[in-house]
C-alpha cells in the first residue's frame, strides 16, 4: 500500500512538469506536508544591481558632459578656453595632493624618514605645492593693509587656477612679508616645514633650528643669485642652467633650455630686487614662480 503511494505520488509530480495549461494545477501531498515546485525566476544580488546603477549614472554624466563641452565650445569659443585650461588646472592640483598626502600617510604607518623615501617621492613631497599657497591664503586675511591684503588672494587664486605669475605681480607684494603673519620669523612651524621640503631640507628639526637654517640657507641662494646676474645667464652652460632651476625650485626636466633661461631671468629679477628682511617673498618664490610653469606638471 505504502509502495503504490509512492509511485502515485511520483507520476503526478511528474505530469506537473510536463503538463501544460492555463487551467491546470497539482498538488502534491505527501502526509501533511506539500511541496511547491522552485520558481526559475533569477535573481541579481544587491551589488550587482548597485554595479549596474553606478554604471548606468557614469555613462549618463559623461554623455551629458561631452555636449555641454561641445555647446562651450561651439557657442563662446573664449570661455571655453579658460574653462578648460581652469579644471585641468584644478584636476593636477587635486592630483597631486592626493598624492603627496598619500606618501605622509605611508611615512606615518611606517614611521619613514624624509630621507629615507624614493628619489621621486622625495621630488613629489619637494613640490607639495597646494599646502604652501593654501598657507597664504589663509594667511591673507591677516594682513593689515586692504589692497596687499586683495592682491595676495588674488595672486593665490590665479596660482590655483593654473596660472603663472608675473615678477611685477610677486614684487607688488614684497611689504607683505616684512611683517607679521608672513615675515620669516613668524611664519608658522607647519608652513617652516613645507617650505623645507620645497628646499630639499628635512623637516625633521625643532622650530628654531628650521627657521634659522631656511634664513640663512635662502640667504645663500641670493649671494649666488647677485654672483650669477653679473655674470649673466648667457654664460652658463645647458646643464649649468638646469641645475641651477633646480636648486630654486624648478624641475627642469621637461622644459627646453631656452625657457629655463627665461624662467631663471625672472627669478634674478625679484632675487636681485629683495632686501633681506623681504627674504622670506624670495622663499616663497620657489613655489609661486615654479608651480605653473611650462612642462612643470607631468
Amino acid at each position: 500500500m505504502a509502495l503504490s503511494r509512492v509511485c502515485w505520488a511520483r507520476a503526478a509530480l511528474w505530469s506537473s512538469a510536463v503538463t501544460r495549461g492555463p487551467f491546470v494545477s497539482r498538488r502534491l501531498q505527501l502526509g501533511h506536508s506539500w511541496v511547491a515546485p522552485r520558481s526559475c525566476k533569477l535573481h541579481f544580488s544587491p551589488k550587482a544591481d548597485v554595479k549596474s546603477l553606478i554604471s548606468y549614472v557614469v555613462t549618463k554624466t559623461k554623455a551629458i558632459n561631452g555636449k555641454y563641452h561641445r555647446f562651450l565650445g561651439r557657442h563662446f569659443p573664449r570661455f571655453y578656453v579658460l574653462y578648460t585650461i581652469f579644471m585641468k588646472g584644478l584636476q593636477m592640483l587635486w592630483a597631486d595632493a592626493k598624492k603627496a598626502r598619500r606618501i605622509k600617510t605611508n611615512m606615518w604607518k611606517h614611521n619613514i624618514k624624509f630621507h629615507q623615501l624614493s628619489y621621486r617621492e622625495m621630488e613629489h613631497l619637494r613640490q607639495a605645492h597646494p599646502e604652501i599657497v593654501s598657507y597664504l591664503e589663509k594667511a591673507s586675511p591677516l594682513i593689515a593693509d586692504g589692497g596687499l591684503r586683495w592682491q595676495l588672494t588674488d595672486l593665490c587664486n590665479k596660482v590655483q587656477r593654473g596660472t603663472h605669475p608675473a615678477v611685477q605681480d610677486l614684487l607688488a607684494l614684497r611689504q607683505c612679508f616684512r611683517s607679521h603673519p608672513l615675515d620669516m620669523n613668524q611664519l608658522q612651524t607647519s608652513q617652516v616645514k613645507a617650505l623645507s621640503r620645497a628646499m630639499l631640507l628635512t623637516s625633521y628639526l625643532p622650530p628654531p633650528l628650521l627657521r634659522r637654517r631656511l634664513k640663512a640657507h635662502t640667504t645663500v641662494i641670493q649671494q649666488l643669485d647677485k654672483a650669477l646676474a653679473k655674470l649673466g645667464v648667457g654664460q652658463l652652460t645647458a646643464q649649468e642652467v638646469r641645475s641651477a632651476c633646480y636648486l630654486r625650485g624648478l624641475n627642469s626636466t621637461h622644459i627646453a633650455e631656452d625657457r629655463c633661461r627665461t624662467w631663471l631671468g625672472e627669478w634674478l629679477q625679484i632675487s636681485c630686487s629683495l632686501e633681506e628682511a623681504e627674504l622670506s617673498l624670495l622663499l616663497h618664490s620657489v613655489v609661486l614662480l615654479s608651480t605653473n610653469y611650462l612642462g612643470t606638471r607631468r
